[in-house]
């Protein structure tokens, strides 16, 4: 029996032999491509050991901003991603295919997913405990593959169940939708920090509060806060 393996444009896989073809579910391929940017992790660490420096004559507010460069670095891998796998199931949906032999894929990419999310969870932790934009980007984006791994599983048990072939590449631009969706969330945080958004309108009036007890001598006006 002769077999060849050829790779489809947005990262399907396909084995074709005597027996016919076997077709990995659409989020499959593209999550060994979202592993392809874990580099994001060097990035994210690099600007936060650039973040913790003291200001200095050159830099007199710090180098704080330097992890927002992390954040909109991931939000754009996250947007990535999320094209990659609308394409693919585009692409699927034209052309459904049964899915075959997935189950041995899916069982460790679930397991890796679990990790995934604990992992993801003391990130988030410690970006609220140290107020770091660069490590709850880095939980936001293992969170996605989360995400994507939850599609794959929710199609391959709706296609099992019901043996509608669309239903995967369908379910897979759901999964895609909400990627895009935290993927602009963190390019906007990123792009406001860098832009010195102003405090909410809450804690602008609470420090004017605070300030405004101190009463003669001291006084304040046009005040504007980062």
């Amino acid at each position: 029996m002769s077999s060849r393996n050829s790779g489809a444009s947005a990262g399907v896989s396909r084995s074709w032999n005597r027996d016919g073809a076997t077709v990995t579910p659409v989020a499959v391929g593209n999550e060994g491509r979202a592993k392809l940017v874990h580099a994001r992790t060097a990035l994210g660490v690099t600007c936060s050991v650039v973040a913790a420096r003291p200001a200095d004559e050159v830099h007199a507010y710090g180098y704080g901003k330097a992890e927002y460069f992390a954040s909109r670095v991931e939000g754009a891998l996250i947007l990535l991603a999320a094209v990659a796998i609308g394409w693919t199931a585009i692409g699927r949906h034209q052309a459904p295919a049964p899915i075959e032999q997935a189950w041995l894929g899916l069982a460790i990419s679930t397991a890796a997913s679990l990790i995934n999310f604990g992992v993801a969870r003391v990130l988030l932790r410690a970006a609220r405990r140290h107020r770091s934009i660069a490590l709850e980007a880095d939980a936001h984006h293992l969170m996605t593959e989360v995400w994507t791994s939850a599609g794959v599983l929710v199609g391959l048990v709706a296609v099992a169940v019901s043996g509608w072939a669309r239903l995967d590449p369908v379910i897979a631009l759901l999964v895609a939708a909400n990627i895009v969706w935290t993927g602009v969330a963190m390019m906007r945080r990123s792009a406001l920090g860098l832009l010195d958004q102003a405090l909410p309108r809450e804690d602008h009036d609470a420090l004017a509060s605070a300030l405004a007890q101190f009463g003669p001598p001291v006084q304040f006006h046009a005040m504007h806060t980062r």
